[in-house]
């Protein structure tokens, strides 16, 4: 079933559950809305006959109330420099189609629906107060404390990381390496028990001419 209202100077076509966006209406957000019905089809079943449309009211559920979108509207006369640029925001409603009536009485489920909502308002009215004076009782936890207490936890972790640090006494050790032994220096006798190095050879220079004439 589908139904098309008017609301503003215009016409909509709306389905149960569906979320259309109109005029705005003097309504709180949360309360209920009756629309006027222009068509209404279900089915192969269709109603024009005015005096059947004039029982027959569409039930929604106003969501919001917001601006649209900036909308410019440009003036400008020819040959008279004349150009003026505004902009405007229409306010709307943003609705939720809760149910169609043929006979103009909304259905039980709706009606439930509504007792819930209102049921959920009156519970968050009364918790919001409780949960504010909550918080407000909490004492907030100064930072100097904080530090504090982070300070004596390092204190307190500083000699058990040292102790972690240092081998056990039964643990294997590796053995320190001993420092070589220094030679003592050769005494005389075996000074002249060993053999002596052959002197090196040197050799002869190439005489010169100048050698040659000087000796004859």
């Amino acid at each position: 079933m589908y139904a098309i209202v008017a609301t503003g100077g215009k016409q909509y076509k709306v389905l149960e559950g569906d979320v259309i966006e109109v005029e705005k209406l003097a309504v709180e957000t949360g309360k209920p809305v009756e629309l006027d019905v222009v068509f209404l089809a279900d089915g192969s079943a269709i109603t024009v006959d005015a005096d059947k449309l004039a029982k027959a009211k569409v039930f929604a559920e106003v969501v919001e109330h917001f601006k649209g979108e900036k909308a410019l509207v440009f003036k400008f006369k020819k040959r008279k420099g004349y150009k003026r640029l505004r902009g405007h925001r229409q306010d709307l409603t943003r609705l939720l189609i809760t149910g169609i009536s043929l006979t103009g009485t909304a259905s039980k489920a709706a009606k439930k629906d509504d007792a819930k909502t209102a049921a959920k308002k009156v519970k968050e009215e009364a918790v919001a107060p409780e949960a504010e004076a909550a918080t407000k009782a909490k004492p907030a936890v100064k930072k100097d404390t904080v530090k504090k207490v982070a300070a004596t936890d390092t204190k307190e972790a500083a000699p058990a990381k040292k102790a972690a640090a240092k081998p056990a006494a039964g643990a294997d050790e590796a053995p320190a390496k001993k420092p070589a032994a220094k030679k003592a220096p050769a005494s005389a006798e075996e000074k002249a028990a060993k053999p002596a190095k052959p002197a090196a050879k040197k050799t002869a220079s190439k005489k010169t001419d100048t050698d040659e004439k000087a000796a004859e």
